[in-house]
């Protein structure tokens, strides 16, 4: 798919489509999810050797990353988290608690802007939210660009995972010329890709 309307049309239905099976997933089954996702994403070769880790904090119905921000703060890990410092523009803000956290744009639990910002060229892995994925490390996210520019700037050797459930999993995610391939998608059921 070549036409650049096209993309963006493909991507608009795969996103709403995903979103919608993500939301209808019971509160419940959604925190069994998450603690699953987190026990299969902390033994992957890169979060045991990182020392440095970036992660989205969730909100809505995404898959609940306070489990994986606990489990690398109380490993020692540098660990950070996204603060958004105008369109398509974010950056990185360390946090040493959970108890920093406090809600930022869209409602998303971040830091203050007063906080001094970690370089992307720091980071050994990046924890990415999105609405869709695929098998290759395609991801669609939710339209604001942020992640596209952060993830670019980022070193070529630091490995980039999306976080997700198994339903946000479609065949194929359409890619545009910006958009970057993950390493790897972890669910409660799989890991797409091999990290080894």
């Amino acid at each position: 798919m070549t036409d650049p309307k096209g993309i963006l049309y493909h991507k608009t239905r795969l996103r709403r489509a995903a979103l919608a099976r993500r939301d209808a997933i019971p509160a419940v089954e959604r925190t069994r999810a998450s603690e699953q996702i987190r026990r299969r994403l902390v033994r992957l070769p890169p979060l045991q050797h990182a020392h440095t880790i970036f992660c989205f904090v969730s909100f809505g119905s995404e898959v609940d990353t306070l489990l994986v921000l606990h489990w690398a703060l109380c490993r020692g890990l540098t660990t950070a988290v996204p603060l958004v410092l105008g369109p398509r523009d974010m950056a990185a803000v360390t946090i040493t608690s959970l108890g920093d956290l406090r809600p930022g744009h869209f409602g998303i639990p971040t830091l203050p802007k007063c906080r001094p910002h970690l370089s992307p060229h720091t980071i050994d892995v990046a924890l990415v939210p999105g609405s869709a994925f695929d098998a290759s490390g395609g991801r669609i996210g939710y339209g604001g660009g942020f992640y596209d520019g952060f993830l670019a700037r980022m070193r070529s050797d630091a490995t980039r995972i999306g976080i997700a459930f198994d339903t946000q999993i479609v065949p194929t995610v359409p890619a545009e010329p910006h958009d970057l391939r993950l390493n790897a998608v972890v669910t409660e059921r799989r890991v797409l890709r091999d990290l080894r």
